[in-house]
């Protein structure tokens, strides 16, 4: 069965139907940077704080983390590939487009293949999020890389992204939550 065809489990609430720290908690979601409250906040929603505190640490690994942009949403396509979740990929392919990653890598990664032409940071990234994911742990060559590359904090701030990513990618996964349409982007496989 496909995202689109699987009914909504959790689909957007009304500010009628919340209740006062769901009402406070949709608030302080859309007084930040993503200015609304979708993707993976509809179903978070149903527990205020987690949803709460899921959007402050989204917001520092997404805005406010040591890894430029080109680095978070290259790891963002790579989570949602993994995970083969559409609501991330169809957000998340035009921030990684306007961070600099080519049609090419990013059409590669869509079809589950390590893109042929990466430079040495996007290889890099690949190769840690991909141990990580797939092994659950990451080479100590592969970390001496990400070390030299990112420093400890960048590390670090590369693993915990991975791992929002992948919270994100359950939660979207078990609510059904359909992706946003955008012609510019070719669904995952």
């Amino acid at each position: 069965m496909t995202s689109a065809s699987r009914p909504d489990r959790l689909p957007p609430m009304t500010r009628e139907t919340m209740t006062e720290a769901q009402r406070a908690a949709a608030d302080e979601l859309i007084a930040g940077p993503r200015k609304a409250v979708k993707g993976p906040f509809i179903p978070l929603l149903r527990c205020p704080e987690l949803m709460a505190r899921t959007g402050r640490l989204g917001e520092y690994l997404r805005f406010d983390s040591s890894l430029p942009p080109r680095v978070s949403e290259f790891a963002t396509l790579l989570v949602a590939r993994h995970w083969r979740q559409q609501f991330e990929w169809f957000v998340h392919v035009p921030l990684a487009r306007a961070a600099g990653t080519s049609d090419e890598t990013i059409e590669a990664l869509r079809q589950g293949q390590r893109p042929p032409a990466m430079d040495a940071t996007e290889a890099l990234v690949h190769d840690y999020c991909t141990e990580l994911q797939r092994d659950r742990v990451v080479s100590d060559a592969t970390w001496a890389r990400a070390v030299a590359a990112f420093g400890e904090h960048g590390a670090v701030d590369l693993t915990a992204l991975v791992g929002y990513f992948t919270m994100v990618s359950m939660v979207l996964e078990v609510a059904h939550t359909p992706h946003e349409p955008n012609a510019a982007v070719q669904p995952l496989p």
